[in-house]
């Protein structure tokens, strides 16, 4: 089997130490893994001195996307280098396997690949893109298919597909690009319905990346051009102030029907507004809290909404749903993760562990449902 990380996303570093957990808890004697990186530019690189490059800074096995790890630093994430066997997947199920990108005879098959789990967080890994390739390929694959993939990964569609679900969400505007660059006033006025604050964001992006908190309006044009770096399509959301930030596991069972792990909940602490990239992965501002400190009744509610989420985006295998519960008590969902941080530390894999699925369980039980699957319309 496969594992595929790094990527061409934001979240780069985030997914490479998230595969060094995957890799680590497979066991050898049914899996022989063969890891493979992609970089920054794109390319795909056989990696066989993978611990040193998905262990964390000065080798201590740390998580970017956990809450309240420590000793990350920017410089020192990890990062994909070019310099392995380069290779191709092949779009063929006629040869499902990974080929010598330069071999001078021609292609060449360097490993029969029956199952690829892609640990890749983001645009290019996350969305849909490499869940197509392995499509074409006849490749099982961890994690949800092409349309739930890339539905989630963009905020605004999964937003109206979780709105037609009937499920309960906070007020919203997209911003798109041609929107935004033939008539931007109106665009602005538009916002003024939802009031102040507002959170702007990247409608396909992840990590909290160019995510900004914006409290007054002459700031809300510059907030757009930020979230614009990201993404040409923009969400912009009415804040919901006062909100405590609650997440919650859906796993596929043995059968596929998906199942909610116990809640967990983030307490960002002094110094952070929201829980933004630092707060996640660069500092100590942040705690998860498993399980949250919540009534039997809103968490029953919280995990039903969960499973109704994963179903009307028509999820696989996994999924962290996010939600905001308010302090009247009412709850709202925030967005769903296809394919969450995932080292022991992580929100997901902690979840599930105080659910009574610890982790090398999990990684089985999520290649197992790939197999089962398998490709092709289901």
């Amino acid at each position: 089997m496969a594992v595929v990380f790094g990527g061409r996303s934001s979240e780069h570093a985030v997914s490479c130490v998230s595969a060094g957990s995957v890799v680590a808890a497979l066991d050898p004697q049914r899996f022989e893994v063969v890891p493979v990186g992609i970089t920054r530019a794109g390319r795909w690189v056989l990696q066989p001195d993978h611990q040193g490059l998905l262990e964390g800074s000065k080798g201590e096995q740390t998580d970017p996307r956990a809450v309240g790890s420590t000793g990350m630093v920017a410089d020192a994430l990890p990062e994909v280098a070019p310099d392995g066997t380069a290779v191709v997947l092949a779009g063929d199920p006629s040869q499902p396997g990974l080929l010598a990108a330069d071999s001078a005879g021609g292609p060449a098959v360097l490993a029969d690949v029956d199952v690829v789990f892609p640990v890749l967080h983001g645009p290019y890994g996350e969305d849909g893109t490499l869940q197509g390739l392995l499509e074409l390929a006849g490749i099982p694959y961890v994690g949800s298919g092409v349309f739930a993939s890339a539905a989630a990964m963009d905020k605004a569609h999964a937003k109206a597909c979780l709105a037609v679900a009937g499920l309960p969400l906070g007020p919203y505007r997209v911003v798109t690009d041609r929107s935004w660059r033939a008539e931007p006033d109106r665009v602005l006025k538009e916002l003024d319905q939802l009031g102040l604050p507002v959170f702007v964001k990247p409608a396909r992006a992840g990590s909290s990346v160019g995510i900004s908190k914006v409290h007054r309006a002459e700031d809300l044009s510059a907030a757009i051009e930020a979230a614009r770096q990201h993404d040409p399509r923009v969400v912009v959301e009415a804040s919901v102030e006062g909100a405590r930030e609650i997440e919650c596991g859906v796993l596929a069972d043995v059968d596929g029907a998906p199942r909610a792990s116990v809640c967990a909940e983030i307490v960002v602490r002094s110094g952070h507004e929201f829980y933004d990239f630092e707060a996640k992965y660069l500092d100590d501002s942040a705690e998860l809290n498993v399980p949250a400190e919540l009534s039997s009744e809103v968490s029953t509610y919280i995990q039903d909404l969960a499973v109704q989420a994963f179903e009307a985006l028509t999820c696989e295998g996994l999924a962290r749903v996010d939600f905001f519960v308010l302090p009247n008590g009412s709850v709202l969902l925030n967005e769903v993760n296809t394919m969450p941080g995932f080292t022991p530390i992580s929100m997901f894999p902690r979840m599930w562990a105080a659910s009574g699925v610890d982790y090398p369980t999990l990684v089985d039980r999520l290649v197992s449902d790939a197999l089962r699957r398998g490709t092709g319309l289901r």
